[in-house]
């Protein structure tokens, strides 16, 4: 079971070096047997600030399945808020030893990104340091957008079929880039390591390792590129410090030792367990809980959490939910949080989760969204228009369907309103299935309209300036109008 600890609303991983490759490896294992792929991050405080106006990089880093922390504010925040974690674990320092790692048990790399030559430069220094390194393919591209990827990249990674890409498009592009096309590239594990092949290769130095263990690689840094970082580390300072003493003073009661142990009631009613923790849960108190918890998740049954008798959730608790979420999510499945009291709501909504949970007011209200919440698009006439009502995350694993009901809706009508009142979270792969059915509608002589866009998905789409691409409106009734 993941330990998880959120600062500023991102999960991190607490591990160190060993227990990351351990993981790491486990995850090739596991998408060799499965297809399945893994997204890993490493967080540092640049991350963080650029998550809280960006929603879908925010979504991704709270989605990863591994995320270590890179940077020495993370682990400073995480001792402030009594959770400290095991170590730092850099993108710079964990491609060397997973290169070695790779050799060693026979995984193969893809290196992808960073400025011409630099891939393959990084990848020969790699092979002659781990000796029997098998590095698959090393390819700098030229810029471009997320949504404007070169298909033959693509294929080429494809037909190389390696365990591990690296991706080193820097933040956020990188990790929207593996949100995307990871899917459909069907590697076991990709990480997106933003300048580390620069330091592999040798066109950016690190600095001495006493300044990495002490916090003050950001001034090595930046006496060599004052003119290009100054700026960005003032605002990634200023940024996460305010965010940070937020959470800060809304966990202090973290300072606390409650003496009684939580308790947790457990049934189960036809294909769903219902967990009713009481009390406090922390870092210190909240095994046997977990331990519950996992095993309701494994059976592979919807789970619906009370946390009505809950009176405080520290760093590490929060962690906690977010992996039985993630761990739910991955059998197939989806845990419902039940009565979360107001003090807790407003943590969770402070730290940006109350969207990535499925939060429902009560347990009875648990029991009826799991018949009503659908992952499939709905379609239906209105008018001169076809409605299609979006589900509540449009990414890679829904813009396929989202697609084929809009193709479908299209060849009967070229007038299409996309209904988002319900979707909570739009990914890069989401605004390439709108511009698709875009394309296709005015191809026929018609037009399609987004509705109903939440706060979040607004931001989303104004940050890559898509209302130049569709029509946006308020609701369905404005969009018909």
């Amino acid at each position: 079971m993941r330990k998880l600890l959120v600062i500023s609303g991102i999960p991190i991983d607490d591990l160190n070096m060993d227990e990351a490759l351990d993981r790491l490896e486990t995850f090739v294992n596991i998408g060799r047997a499965t297809g399945k792929t893994h997204q890993i991050a490493t967080i540092n405080a640049d991350f963080i600030v650029k998550s809280l106006d960006d929603p879908e990089l925010r979504y991704l880093l709270q989605e990863a399945d591994m995320a270590t922390a890179d940077g020495m504010p993370l682990v400073w925040g995480a001792r402030m808020l009594g959770v400290p974690l095991e170590g730092r674990v850099t993108g710079a320092d964990l491609v060397p030893a997973l290169a070695q790692r790779s050799a060693q048990r026979g995984f193969s790399l893809y290196l992808l990104g960073a400025a011409p030559g630099v891939a393959a430069l990084a990848g020969e220094l790699l092979q002659a340091q781990c000796p029997g390194l098998k590095i698959v393919g090393a390819v700098s591209p030229p810029y471009s957008s997320v949504l404007e990827t070169d298909p033959a990249v693509l294929e080429d990674i494809k037909k190389a079929k390696p365990d591990i890409l690296l991706v080193a498009f820097g933040n956020p592009k990188q990790e929207k880039w593996i949100g995307m096309y990871g899917r459909e590239l069907g590697v076991p594990v990709m990480i997106g390591v933003g300048g580390t092949l620069d330091f592999i290769a040798g066109k950016t130095r690190r600095a001495p390792e006493w300044m990495q263990k002490t916090g003050l690689e950001w001034v090595y840094r930046l006496v060599q590129e004052p003119g290009r970082l100054w700026k960005r580390y003032v605002h990634d300072l200023s940024g996460f410090s305010s965010f940070f003493l937020r959470q800060w003073w809304a966990m202090r009661q973290g300072r606390t030792i409650e003496t009684i142990l939580p308790s947790t009631e457990m049934i189960q009613v036809e294909n769903t367990v219902i967990l009713s923790p009481q009390g406090r849960l922390d870092l210190n108190n909240y095994g046997s809980f977990a331990e519950k918890a996992q095993q309701a998740v494994a059976t592979g049954r919807q789970v619906i959490i009370n946390m009505s008798s809950l009176t405080f959730l520290d760093s590490a608790a929060i962690g906690l939910f977010v992996g039985l979420t993630k761990s739910a999510r991955d059998h197939g499945q989806e845990l419902w949080l039940a009565g979360i009291p107001e003090p807790i709501m407003k943590t969770l909504t402070l730290l940006r989760l109350h969207n990535f949970f499925a939060i429902v007011p009560d347990v009875d209200s648990g029991f009826a969204a799991q018949k009503t919440r659908t992952t499939a698009p709905t379609s239906e006439p209105q008018g001169k228009w076809t409605i299609t009502q979006i589900p509540h995350r449009l990414d890679a694993t829904t813009a396929a369907e989202v697609i084929e009901a809009g193709k479908l809706s299209l060849q009967q009508n070229p007038y299409l309103v996309l209904d988002f009142s319900q979707t909570v979270f739009l990914a890069s792969a989401g605004l390439a299935a709108i511009a698709q059915l875009n394309r296709l509608a005015q191809e026929s002589g018609g037009e399609v309209r987004v509705a109903g866009c939440s706060a979040e998905v607004m931001r989303t789409l104004e940050l890559v300036r898509f209302d130049r691409v569709v029509p946006l409106y308020e609701d369905v009734a404005a969009a018909l109008a």
